[in-house]
């Protein structure tokens, strides 16, 4: 008989599942991060030219953030697949099955030939790959909350499942770093015609390895609990569609204010550096490398007082900092200073990861634990429609038409402000998130 929580001998091998379970999550979702942002950084530096070659550099840009796109679009439809079984089956196996399925669709990606080959069929099969990581995404971060902050301590939860956000930045580290390391040890023309293409195929290894950590835990002892019990619901997604609308769409809107200016930052910086401010490639990546890095500090860190001060005000304040940050952002770095660029970027890690660290016990408490993946699930997935994927495209064209970043400062503003009022909104309606 396989153990479960109630099985286990003492108080220490609980504690030895819970480090596992959160080192679990936090190392799956660096590598499907690592996926997923590999894509994004490609699509900056690599596809305009490799798979859009005719387009002048504003539509290449443009429809290379178009197939980034599709892997938000699909990301809902995995929530939805996932979040159903999730509910019915269990956090465990679906944590394998997303993981395996990213390591596919990745290294997939990493052979598409580019268009000098078969023409717009390169595109087609981008978008396809792009998809499927959608789809493993929509199905992966709810598990990996859920399966750390379900084996934690309730006073605690804040921090525990912060680290299933510490995966974002882990795996942008990671994703920029392998792009860099080849744009530098290769000519541009070979970097162009194959050397982008290696660390999409080097994704096996890193599943391997996530693979090999998370087949050794436990199920959740929430869902073996409900299990138990016989409280397992059968039709999760009508049951949250019949009694959670409001959660569902409050929460996808509270991801707004953290969702855009991410991947703003993150990837469409990647061409405005290089195209607007005239910065090379691998300056600005390195740029974007240190502000992940500085939010593997300031996600934890957030999530620690989310636990001591609570979610809604830890994000609030979040939201209000973001409101004002990207103005100073984009002064300084259209400066092309480094010294004012860091400047930037710290502020605008610490204003994002004040939103982001607390996100996701934020979300998992919204929802009850009878319908708590497929809940999660969809909220937290869906701004991956209304704001991360369109964000680069929106930015774009924002630059594009009036020709100045201040248009996108004003973006990410009325982003964070939309949040804010959905912290609100969630604090009015359900009072304390933390002991439902």
């Amino acid at each position: 008989m396989p153990q479960t929580y109630a099985t286990l001998p003492d108080a220490a091998m609980r504690r030895k599942m819970l480090v596992r379970a959160v080192t679990a999550s936090a190392v799956g979702t660096t590598i499907e991060w690592y996926d997923f942002f590999l894509y994004g950084v490609a699509a900056a530096l690599v596809f305009p030219r490799l798979f859009f070659p005719s387009s002048d550099p504003f539509v290449g840009t443009l429809l290379a953030f178009s197939t980034f796109f599709v892997g938000f679009i699909a990301r809902p439809v995995g929530a939805a697949l996932f979040g159903h079984y999730g509910d019915q089956i269990g956090r465990k196996a679906l944590l394998v099955t997303t993981l395996i399925l990213m390591g596919v669709a990745t290294m997939a990606i990493g052979l598409v030939p580019g268009y000098a080959s078969i023409g717009i069929w390169g595109a087609v099969l981008l978008t396809i790959g792009r998809a499927i990581q959608g789809i493993a995404v929509g199905g992966e971060w709810s598990g990996s909350v859920l399966i750390a902050g379900e084996w934690s301590d309730p006073n605690r939860r804040g921090f525990t499942t912060s680290f299933a956000q510490w995966g974002a930045p882990a795996g942008m580290v990671l994703a920029n770093l392998a792009l860099v390391i080849m744009n530098v040890l290769l000519p541009n023309e070979a970097f162009l015609s194959w050397g982008w293409r290696v660390p999409f195929l080097a994704s096996v290894v890193l599943v391997a390895v996530g693979l090999y950590i998370r087949v050794g835990i436990l199920e959740s002892p929430v869902f073996s609990k409900l299990k138990q019990e016989g409280k397992v619901v059968r039709a999760p997604l009508v049951d949250v569609f019949r009694n959670y609308r409001r959660e569902v769409v409050l929460t996808a809107l509270l991801r707004t204010g953290q969702h855009v200016p991410f991947y703003v930052f993150s990837t469409y910086v990647l061409a405005y550096a290089t195209q607007a401010v005239g910065m090379s490639r691998t300056r600005i990546q390195t740029f974007v490398i240190i502000q992940s890095l500085i939010s593997l500090v300031t996600i934890p860190w957030a999530g620690h007082l989310s636990d001591r001060y609570g979610r809604r005000l830890v994000t609030a304040i979040g939201c209000i900092t973001m409101a004002v940050v990207p103005f100073i952002y984009f002064r300084f770095l259209d400066t092309a200073s480094p010294v004012l660029m860091l400047i930037g970027v710290v502020l605008a890690a610490i204003s994002h990861d004040l939103q982001y660290g607390p996100q996701a016990t934020f979300i998992a408490e919204s929802f009850p634990a009878s319908v708590r993946y497929s809940g999660s699930a969809l909220g937290y997935q869906l701004a991956s429609i209304t704001a991360g994927g369109p964000a680069p495209i929106i930015a774009t064209l924002l630059y594009d038409k009036f020709h100045t970043s201040t248009a996108v400062a004003a973006y990410i503003s009325i982003s964070a402000l939309i949040s804010l009022a959905c912290v609100a909104a969630l604090s009015h309606e359900s009072g304390s998130l933390d002991h439902k």
